[in-house]
């Protein structure tokens, strides 16, 4: 016996929509249960969508089947490739926003990394122990983030985990000798952690401009928030921090483009410099469209 359809044509397309929806999100947003979860959800929604028939709507008594208009060549074609797109477009935007995600988490980690790399080189106490406390309160969240969910793009590293073991030994253990004043010997532990981490990324596929231009760009907008602001020594005081992120990126490529950046951003230490507060924030925009042209790109 034929099994009665209660599900109309329009609605069928939607479940399926919504399936691959979910299917994304438990394939390349969530992780263990959530993940199983979704999948669960989405795979009721295609099997009612293929089937035509939805159990929840015979006991509710609802029956839709009589929107079950036939499609035409032409609906159908068009049907068929809205449905690739939101599949094969999503996964691949998924992919690319997910990857997107972790650089982001790791720059912002990183960057109080570098700070207290920074500070224990110049042996500065009072400083490596406020930025060693907000080090590993970020790299804690940063490790239960990814110990339990992986972006697509490290899905098949099975280093990962470890990794990130490795350097949280690293840094917890680094408390007592920052505590005590013993910079140096702090200052060559934490030296350990960055192969590691570019290790990480190279074996992945990551665009190591990609990562240096994210890390730059937070220390660019603190030079360009001053300069806006017409604030020559807010600037000058930036300056630095970010001439150091520069360097990195043009470490890994320094043509035409990168070079631009640098023009830029040299120019507007300069006029901070020269006390030429009013050509600040001309310069700033400059900076920031010669960044935005490259990051786009290459980013």
């Amino acid at each position: 016996m034929e099994m009665r359809k209660n599900i109309g044509t329009k609605e069928r397309v939607f479940r399926l929509m919504v399936a691959e929806v979910l299917f994304l999100g438990a394939f390349f947003w969530t992780a263990t249960m959530w993940s199983i979860v979704l999948a669960l959800i989405a795979s009721v929604f295609l099997v009612t969508a293929l089937i035509g028939f939805c159990p929840l709507y015979t006991v509710l008594r609802i029956d839709w089947s009589k929107d079950n208009a036939s499609f035409t060549g032409k609906s159908l074609i068009g049907t068929s490739l809205f449905l690739l797109i939101i599949l094969f477009g999503g996964g691949y935007a998924s992919h690319f926003l997910t990857k997107k995600l972790f650089v982001e988490d790791f720059n912002t980690m990183n960057a109080f990394y570098k700070q207290t790399l920074f500070e224990t080189g110049q042996e500065k106490r009072v400083e490596s122990i406020k930025n060693y406390d907000a080090l590993v309160s970020s790299f804690a969240q940063f490790q239960e983030k990814y110990a339990t969910y992986r972006p697509f793009a490290l899905r098949g590293d099975t280093e990962f985990v470890g990794d990130l073991d490795t350097v949280a030994i690293l840094i917890s253990g680094l408390r007592t000798e920052i505590e005590s004043g013993n910079l140096k010997n702090a200052h060559l532990t934490l030296e350990k952690i960055r192969p590691i981490t570019q290790e990480m990324f190279k074996r992945n596929g990551f665009s190591m401009l990609s990562i240096a231009l994210v890390d730059f760009h937070d220390l660019m907008e603190q030079v360009l928030d001053p300069a806006n602001a017409k604030d020559a020594v807010g600037v000058i005081s930036a300056y630095p921090q970010a001439n150091i992120a520069l360097q990195t990126v043009e470490e890994i490529a320094n043509d035409g483009e990168i070079q631009a950046i640098r023009a830029n951003l040299e120019a507007i230490f300069k006029l901070a410099q020269e006390k030429n507060i009013e050509a600040l924030p001309a310069k700033a925009s400059e900076l920031k469209s010669s960044f935005v042209k490259v990051y786009l790109v290459r980013g």
